[in-house]
């Protein structure tokens, strides 16, 4: 195959201009080292090197040469790449850990990256030794990987040599281990720094806010700032991302003006962070504002909106986002498809769901991820197709996950079909039976159908199996600190506080203004009705949204983050709420978002 790069052919001697081939002109040569730059491809770079060879413009030694030679291998690995440039490395005849370190971060990004390690391992048995530049590249193949037993190896190794407190290893040792789920291993690296730097301070902020640990972050980020180290790009996204998790409004706002404040919006990537996080924090106008003012839209901008407004309920906003979109020649990808098939979902839009899912994998040639083909069973599911979705998932083209069906499982419960609840939880146990959010679901279908034995028999199990419940855990935030509450406080007489009071004399209001407690959302055989309402009384989301009448002015929007999926009961409440203590409402469970205003919600009560 000639070589495709006319500058590139040009460059070289033609074939009939050369007297002796086994003897080529030399009288001119082009320099091999300067055509490595023009180079498209790894077949151009064998011809390079190979007439570099052959025209004795090569030196072994010269490591020149072979740096650039590898270095473009290493650029963009492939497995075929990656291999020359180990066979590259294997022939010098005096390799150094210069050359090492290079073939490290080729494989740190390759599809095998713990190849390096293991190759590590034969350049120590070889008397190299490793400097600062060798164990971020092999820190990353460990993260990559999630070889958290490699990564304390090497961890162990940098401290033998002084260098685990090294300005580019810490950083990459925290990211090894958050990548690897040990955060608390990454904050003890951490806390062994003498003087983090900015840096170091992102590696831990962006590794608690990848493993929702969201409150760790942004102490970290107040201490940053209390050190007045200078904020970068990374900060602010993995704090905005922080704000997110938590519904922290306020210190969103305050990050937003910080951003306009240092010129960091000018960034995209910061703008789409801004746009995710007002709609997460369930402030949407302030998402569209900011989104509508943006110069330059890329496809995650583009996406940020139409997931927005797919999270609020807006299904037809976000229809008409996408055809804006693409009205404006703008690509889509998989999470822009991700949120239209929610946005479907939300609103019982079969049909244009099904639409959406095949345009994406027939138009746009995306491959469907577990989360499209979620969305799909939860578009089925909720709309009532329950067998349509039972067969959607066993006739996957990928293994289903337990997952999926535990998507399937809470439509089930939803439209009460005990039968095919059964058949799916059989095949949820058969791959995990440890969560017990899938025995709780099943018991509860159980108990709602009067079969009391089953309930009793499928709580033993799940005992036995060591199986925990999540419990329902509610937050707001209130003068800039989040407040969390958890279902069930407030039932024992000795944890009454003024919070539980003021929850007990909202509720008589309510019943004053027609509420009555929905007690089928209980389902214990041994609670009279009067120990089921104290139970419905003091779950989490109403915990929540009395602290926030108790302590905000008149008027205030109120707005909650639930960890679970808000209760019938509650939500009935929380229409109430809107209308006699005429406060707006607005509720972010694990599904969706739900806003209460004047005795009606966002959801139409299709949840």
């Amino acid at each position: 195959m000639a070589i495709s790069s006319p500058s590139l052919v040009s460059s070289f001697p033609h074939r009939e201009t050369i007297s002796n081939p086994l003897k080529p002109d030399t009288s001119n040569p082009p320099n091999p080292i300067l055509q490595i730059s023009k180079c498209t491809s790894l077949r151009e770079l064998m011809q390079i090197h190979a007439y570099a060879i052959k025209s004795h413009l090569y030196n072994q030694k010269d490591h020149s040469f072979i740096t650039k030679l590898i270095n473009f291998c290493t650029e963009t690995p492939t497995t075929s790449s990656m291999a020359y440039a180990r066979h590259l490395f294997d022939v010098m005849p005096e390799p150094d850990i210069v050359r090492f370190n290079s073939i490290a971060r080729g494989y740190s990004r390759s599809l095998n990256p713990l190849v390096s390690f293991a190759l590590f391992v034969d350049v120590l048995e070889g008397g190299m030794l490793p400097d600062h530049y060798t164990f971020p590249s092999l820190l990353k193949a460990c993260a990559a990987a999630k070889g958290v037993e490699e990564g304390r190896q090497l961890h162990c190794l940098s401290m033998k040599l002084g260098i685990d407190d090294d300005v580019y290893v810490c950083p990459s040792l925290i990211n090894m281990y958050t990548e690897c789920e040990d955060v608390d291993a990454a904050r003890r690296v951490f806390d062994r720094i003498l003087e983090p730097c900015v840096v170091s301070y992102n590696a831990m902020i962006t590794g608690y806010a990848r493993r929702n640990r969201p409150n760790e972050a942004l102490s970290l980020f107040r201490e940053m700032q209390g050190k007045s180290l200078k904020v970068n790009e990374i900060t602010l996204l993995s704090v905005l991302s922080s704000c997110s998790l938590l519904g922290s409004l306020g210190l969103g706002k305050w990050i937003h003006e910080y951003a306009k404040k240092h010129g960091f919006c000018e960034y995209v990537k910061v703008n789409t962070a801004l746009i995710d996080m007002f709609a997460k924090c369930g402030s949407l106008d302030d998402a569209v504002s900011l989104f509508e003012k943006m110069r330059d839209k890329d496809t995650p901008a583009w996406s940020a909106m139409i997931v927005a407004y797919a999270n609020h309920g807006e299904a037809e906003k976000s229809m008409l986002m996408f055809e804006r979109m693409r009205s404006e020649s703008v690509q889509p990808d998989e999470i822009t498809f991700l949120g239209l098939l929610n946005a479907c979902s939300h609103r019982g839009l079969v049909e244009e769901g099904r639409e959406y899912f095949s345009r994406m994998v027939n138009e746009f040639r995306i491959v469907p991820s577990i989360k499209h083909y979620g969305s799909m069973v939860d578009l089925l599911g909720r709309a009532g197709h329950l067998d349509d979705a039972y067969r959607f998932i066993d006739t996957l083209p990928i293994s289903p996950t337990p997952l999926l069906w535990r998507i399937l499982l809470s439509s089930c419960s939803s439209h009460n079909d005990l039968k095919l609840a059964e058949k799916v939880s059989e095949r949820i146990f058969e791959m995990d039976d440890s969560h017990g959010g899938d025995y709780v679901i099943l018991s509860n279908l159980y108990a709602r159908n009067k079969k009391w034995e089953d309930v009793e028999s499928l709580r033993k199990v799940m005992k036995d199996r060591r199986a925990v419940k999540v419990p329902g855990c509610s937050s707001l935030e209130v003068k800039n600190v989040v407040h969390e509450f958890f279902s069930g406080d407030g039932v024992k007489s000795n944890t009454h506080t003024k919070l539980h009071r003021a929850l007990d004399e909202m509720v008589k209001e309510l019943k004053l203004a027609g509420y009555v407690p929905d007690t089928s959302v209980v389902v214990h055989a041994d609670m009279d009705d009067y120990e089921k309402e104290i139970t419905l009384r003091y779950h989490s989301e109403k915990l929540a949204i009395a602290f926030g009448v108790l302590n905000t002015p008149p008027g205030t929007t109120i707005r909650v983050v639930k960890n679970l999926r808000v209760c019938r009961d509650c939500h009935n409440a929380a229409k109430l709420i809107s209308v006699v203590f005429g406060r707006r409402v607005v509720l972010r469970d694990v599904q969706r978002f739900h806003h209460f205003e004047d005795g009606k919600c966002s959801c139409g009560d299709f949840w």
